[in-house]
């Protein structure tokens, strides 16, 4: 699904990533682990088009990211859902209206997205909260809403860039643990974190960098980093 071959990325002569190489599977769950700095972030960025590598080659399912154009872009993104660690949603809107929105701007019919964002909301717990505005969110709930904003147009993947950095541990878990429900239904999932007890957690498979190198890749990896 997913292939990174002899990828490397500079920025003003300084190397972020070393010429790595991986794939992933369709419906594997992924944990890119590090310090910050350390190129997780610039991996993401990359798969989604928004920097292109210095060198080497990403391909996404059909698309070879490196050689798309700009117009093309928004299409390869439709397969995507993104999860960030500042939540990114949209503070004037209610947690139902915030999903409504997503839904409309990707062309569905009204009828259609009304049905699908009370469904998203009951996956993440949500549903009895579908009145509230942002600011009447806790930071779990926030981040439980951004999940389903991202998975409301049922992408191929789900990108979490340090989806619980804002979040205290039980709140963590319950990100995590949705995500882990969402990839159980047949979804890839990639969580980028530096995060040792949710990676341990996860026990599922885990990609090491380290000053911008892949150090290690395990089937069922632990965060072994200092």
């Amino acid at each position: 699904m997913i292939s990174f071959n002899k990828v490397s990325k500079n920025y003003n002569h300084h190397e972020v990533l070393k010429d790595i190489s991986f794939k992933i599977a369709p419906k594997e769950f992924v944990s890119i682990v590090g310090r910050s700095g350390t190129g997780k972030t610039t991996i993401i960025k990359l798969l989604m088009a928004e920097e292109r590598p210095t060198k080497g080659r990403i391909v996404f399912g059909q698309y070879d990211v490196t050689k798309l154009k700009s117009h093309q872009l928004p299409e390869l993104r439709r397969h995507m859902g993104v999860v960030f660690q500042d939540f990114k949603l949209l503070p004037k809107k209610t947690a139902y209206e915030n999903i409504i929105f997503t839904l409309e701007v990707a062309g569905r019919s009204q009828k259609e997205a009304e049905e699908i964002a009370l469904q998203a909301l009951e996956l993440v717990g949500l549903i009895d909260m579908k009145n509230n505005f942002i600011n009447e969110l806790s930071g779990g709930e926030k981040q439980r809403l951004a999940i389903a904003r991202a998975m409301v147009n049922q992408p191929d993947l789900i990108i979490a860039d340090e989806p619980t950095g804002n979040l205290d541990p039980s709140n963590t878990l319950g990100v995590i643990n949705l995500l882990l429900k969402i990839n159980e239904l047949g979804t890839t999932v990639i969580l980028a974190t530096h995060n040792k007890e949710i990676v341990n957690h996860i026990e599922k498979r885990v990609i090491s960098i380290e000053d911008g190198r892949i150090i290690k890749d395990e089937e069922k990896g632990r965060y072994f980093l200092v």
